[in-house]
């Protein structure tokens, strides 16, 4: 018999492939696993449906399953609900400001979308910063500089 929780551990330290210091359970987006019989099925829930990083963390997964002796792995993924920053644990947003990109404040919009003024540098944590881009290194982030100690930095996006 395998072990759910096993095989959970497994696939939820798969890293993403844009932000390598960040696990898939980090960021929320791997959702479920099961087992049944000597097929795991893992379920994954995008950061945004045009994702490119969705075939190498699939690809990761599965090899991930194989390296640690699962027979079979099925990777679904799913677009609803579709994924929010809500769901990036605490340790992910840490990693996110140690690593020196921004991590989302606060809980992602519903109905109207919120004024945001400012954004805390991952640097210097000087709140005297602004946008530069709305889209940085990825879609999933904004390009930012820090007025303060004139350092730019990406801003991963509340979504």
């Amino acid at each position: 018999m395998v072990s759910v929780e096993y095989a959970r551990a497994v696939a939820a330290a798969v890293v993403d492939p844009e932000v390598p210091v960040l696990t898939i359970d980090d960021l929320g987006v791997l959702r479920d696993v099961r087992v049944d019989g000597d097929t795991v099925t893992v379920t994954i829930t995008p950061t945004y449906s045009g994702c490119p990083a969705v075939d190498a963390i699939r690809d990761d997964i599965v090899l991930a399953l194989t390296s640690a002796g699962f027979d079979r792995t099925i990777v679904k993924t799913t677009l609803s609900p579709a994924w929010t920053t809500d769901w990036m644990s605490d340790e992910g947003r840490r990693k996110l400001t140690a690593y020196g990109i921004a991590p989302p404040s606060g809980r992602a919009p519903a109905g109207p979308i919120r004024l945001r003024l400012s954004v805390a540098c991952p640097q210097c944590g000087s709140l005297d910063t602004r946008e530069l881009s709305r889209f940085g290194s990825t879609s999933c982030k904004a390009l930012w500089e820090c007025r303060a100690c004139l350092e730019p930095f990406d801003h991963f996006k509340a979504l």
